[in-house]
């Protein structure tokens, strides 16, 4: 939960101020500091980025009376703005996923082995 929390409000935080890529950022280092296995770190890290991008795309829509998404909407020819948010939603979570997971891999890399004692 955490985690969740963590890169839910980072990823909204950073999105704020740099481009679209830099979700991947808090996603790579809670992924590597707090997670434990490779699902949970993509689940909680498609769940989040999604989430903080489906809420910024949400406040945005509202406050422009979803003027821009329906218009977007209406030029790719699916019908519905709702449709364009939940697109923005899948393309963070599957981003955010993916980078939490490769923090999760990192920390596993370098991690540095046990030594095994003979006995």
């Amino acid at each position: 939960m955490r985690a969740f929390i963590a890169i839910l409000f980072c990823s909204w935080l950073i999105t704020l101020f740099f481009p679209w890529w830099g979700i991947i950022i808090p996603a790579i280092i809670f992924g590597a500091m707090f997670l434990k296995s490779g699902l949970k770190a993509f689940f909680i890290g498609f769940l989040a980025t999604g989430f903080a991008w489906f809420l910024q795309a949400l406040y945005i829509d509202i406050m422009n009376e979803s003027i821009l998404s329906s218009r977007i909407a209406e030029m790719m020819g699916v019908g519905s703005s709702w449709i364009i948010l939940l697109a923005t939603f899948l393309i963070a979570a599957v981003v955010g996923g993916t980078a939490t997971l490769v923090g999760y891999f990192l920390k596993a890399v370098l991690k540095p082995e046990r030594e095994v004692s003979a006995a």
